[in-house]
């Protein structure tokens, strides 16, 4: 067994018990606070995170996660865990099946491997570099779609509320309002979407699984800049993201975005 396919075992066992926990509390009736930020946290979002920490981190691993206060030492490190061990808190709350637990593992600022899982949708992607990609046990790949007027396109539920995504509203292309990131990320890397963006920034650990699973299948990601994202940077968010298959190369530029954004 190689070191990638290690990682993977790692983190399929990781989810596994994220699972179980997860049974545990009831989608749509659960107590949630508020953290200093407004955004909300329930206790099921702090229980998943303390078990995936214990089960992740091993020899010299560091950690970076949404629920634990963050450590300098991550920046020294050459392996990082990089979690939201529930992204989607608001629609978990709201008892809508868009959210999930994200692992993701950085290695010298790249996400190499990645595990999305959603128990909600009966929805488990697993994917690392050289690996390829797997959902629910099948080898998946991204979508060939190369014409933006015919792709299905995952935009953020928040986003679309808030009037960000008027420029699609004429049907150029089919635009579905989603909850979580790295769940939409999860999507696109298993040929259920065709692309996903968003041009507001997001934490790493919102995208890390998400990118590495992205990569795996055969897809790319970038950031505003236009280049592959970076992670465990010592202010660990990215200006935006982009992902799609390669046949979307040419058409999903930063530039086009960010210029259809003010028409």
């Amino acid at each position: 067994m190689n070191q990638r396919q290690s990682d993977l075992e790692r983190i399929e066992a990781a989810l596994k018990v994220a699972e179980e926990i997860l049974s545990g509390f009831q989608s749509g009736n659960v107590a949630a606070s508020q953290k200093s930020n407004l955004d909300p946290v329930t206790e099921a979002d702090l229980a998943v995170d303390r078990a995936l920490r214990e089960l992740l981190v091993q020899n010299g691993d560091a950690w970076l996660s949404e629920e634990t206060a963050d450590d300098a030492v991550r920046l020294e490190a050459r392996r990082v865990w990089v979690v939201d061990p529930l992204d989607g808190t608001k629609e978990f709350v709201e008892g809508l099946p868009e959210w999930c637990v994200s692992i993701g593992l950085v290695e010298d600022g790249v996400a190499v491997a990645g595990g999305i899982l959603n128990p909600a949708a009966d929805f488990l992607a697993i994917g690392a570099e050289g690996e390829g990609c797997l959902l629910n046990g099948l080898t998946v790949t991204v979508s060939a779609c190369a014409v933006l007027p015919a792709a299905r396109v995952l935009a953020s539920r928040s986003e679309v509320r808030r009037g960000e995504w008027k420029r699609w509203d004429g049907g150029e292309v089919e635009v579905e309002a989603m909850g979580s990131v790295a769940y939409k990320l999860a999507r696109v890397a298993s040929g259920l979407a065709d692309a996903t963006w968003t041009l507001v920034p997001k934490h790493e650990w919102d995208v890390a699984a998400g990118v590495a699973l992205v990569q795996a299948a055969g897809g790319w990601a970038k950031n505003l800049q236009g280049e592959p994202p970076r992670f465990n940077q010592p202010h660990p968010w990215l200006s935006g993201l982009i992902a799609a298959g390669p046949g979307m190369t040419e058409c999903l530029t930063p530039e086009f975005l960010l210029e259809s954004q003010t028409v």
